[in-house]
């Protein structure tokens, strides 16, 4: 049986503690965020409190459109900024590779038919193009990046290099002893050349080209966040001055108006500022890359065009088509012009100015003069007369109109529109780029003032309650 004890009081009474805090004392507190809630209502049901809300958001709204503008428009300066200094030079480095090597590749052909005598500045193009395509394989590894299939590609090339220049150096001896193993050399250089290196620059100059195309796509993006804080913020401030001349009857707050202002100026800033650039960056893709992108193909046709029409002679019928009927470098020699012709045509369509047009129109009338006098070294070949129709290719001082001066006019009209055309696109992608300089400084310290405004509006309907 539990016994109890009970405190008495002196005289008997029993003592009884207290049951808890007298009625009418204060309640038990609540956590920080309760409290926080409670004045944020209790500040809501008063004008004071109601201004002071809206003037801190407001000014939240105005720095927020900043913010975003800031973050939006920095990616598309950076991507914009690629084209210019990074990615487009990689893809025209990518290119000159690859029409260093198919030149090299015409240079070497050209020096092995003048046998012994070959002319020094055949000699001196053959060792140029090396020397500018190891130079820029060097370059490209520095500045490729992570991108694993362009490394994969260099490295390739550059393991290949050497064996082709070693191959063609060993035709080059062979010849000017007279033996007659120095075309199977320079053939079988030939074959690594169009199986091996030609094939890995154009994987490299895709691979390039594609991001380039990655970097355009990033830089002419719609900033859609920043266009919708921008109206958020807009909206906000022209339904707080409503507010405020409804309740006060007065036209203007200066503050308000301020604020309101400096949004306008940053949302129609990144409107215009983004539309040129997004207009001078299609041009400089349009205009200059996609012509750039053709006429590199068409001067390549034509160097594997020369290369093909040098390998016919050096050949002399001993490497056939696959049905054994024709002869495979005069079939290469075709489809190769027929390709520069469609490239030319292409180009000519491309070219938007004057400047772009002569020296495409120069290059397709040099392809015709060069056809009508290939058929003719051709028809020379086929009967026999090998040492007449060499000249007609090579040239000699007999022979000036020979199919190898047709194919410098074309190669250099070329280069001369390459050159036009990279001026082109270089020109309008900085506009691009310099449309959208100053809008990142610009837009924050516009938000900076806006925010600031909206908060001085509202403090100006403060002070009349005090």
């Amino acid at each position: 049986m539990a016994i109890t004890s009970r405190a008495h009081a002196p005289g008997g009474g029993a003592v009884v503690p207290p049951a808890g805090p007298p009625p009418g004392g204060p309640p038990p507190r609540g956590t920080a965020w309760a409290e926080g809630v409670q004045r944020l209502r209790e500040a809501a049901t008063t004008e004071p409190g109601r201004l002071r809300i809206i003037g801190a958001v407001l000014a939240a709204l105005v720095l927020l459109f900043g913010a975003v503008t800031l973050w939006q428009i920095a990616g598309r300066v950076g991507a914009a900024d690629d084209v210019v200094g990074r990615s487009q030079p990689l893809s025209a480095d990518a290119a000159s590779i690859y029409r260093s090597l198919a030149d090299a590749d015409t240079a070497s052909s050209s020096g092995f038919l003048a046998g012994g005598d070959e002319p020094r500045e055949v000699r001196e193009r053959y060792e140029k193009d090396i020397a500018n395509a190891s130079r820029l394989l060097v370059s490209a590894a520095a500045n490729t990046g992570a991108d694993e299939d362009s490394r994969k590609q260099i490295t390739l090339l550059s393991e290949q290099l050497p064996r082709y220049t070693g191959l063609i150096e060993q035709a080059r001896a062979t010849n000017k002893q007279g033996l007659p193993l120095g075309g199977a050399y320079l053939r079988y250089a030939n074959e690594q050349m169009t199986t091996q290196l030609l094939p890995a620059a154009q994987r490299l100059y895709e691979a390039e080209t594609d991001r380039l195309y990655t970097d355009y796509d990033d830089a002419r993006s719609l900033p859609l966040a920043a266009l919708g804080a921008g109206l958020l913020a807009l909206v906000a401030l022209g339904w707080a001055q409503r507010r405020n001349y409804l309740r006060t009857n007065r036209v203007f707050n200066q503050g308000l108006v301020t604020a309101t202002g400096a949004s306008l100026v940053v949302l129609l800033w990144l409107t215009v500022g983004h539309t040129v650039a997004r207009s001078e960056l299609h041009t400089a893709r349009a205009e200059g890359q996609e012509s750039l992108k053709v006429l590199n193909d068409a001067r390549i046709a034509s160097l594997q065009a020369r290369a093909s029409e040098n390998l016919t002679l050096i050949a002399r019928g001993a490497v056939q088509t696959a049905d054994n009927k024709s002869d495979k470098y005069d079939v290469d020699f075709t489809k190769n012009m027929k390709e520069l012709d469609a490239g030319l045509a292409t180009a000519l369509r491309l070219a938007e100015d004057a400047g772009g047009r002569a020296p495409v129109t120069r290059a397709a009338d040099g392809v015709k003069q060069w056809k009508q006098r290939h058929a003719a070294a051709r028809e020379t070949d086929l009967r026999g007369d090998y040492q007449d129709a060499l000249p007609q290719v090579i040239g000699d001082k007999d022979h000036k109109d020979s199919s190898g001066a047709s194919f410098d006019t074309v190669d250099a009209s070329l280069e001369e529109a390459v050159a036009h055309e990279q001026r082109e696109f270089t020109r309008a992608a900085r506009d691009g780029l310099g449309a959208l300089s100053g809008l990142m400084t610009g837009a924050a310290v516009l938000a900076a003032i806006g925010a600031a405004a909206a908060l001085l509006g509202i403090g100006r309907r403060l002070s009349e309650y005090r």
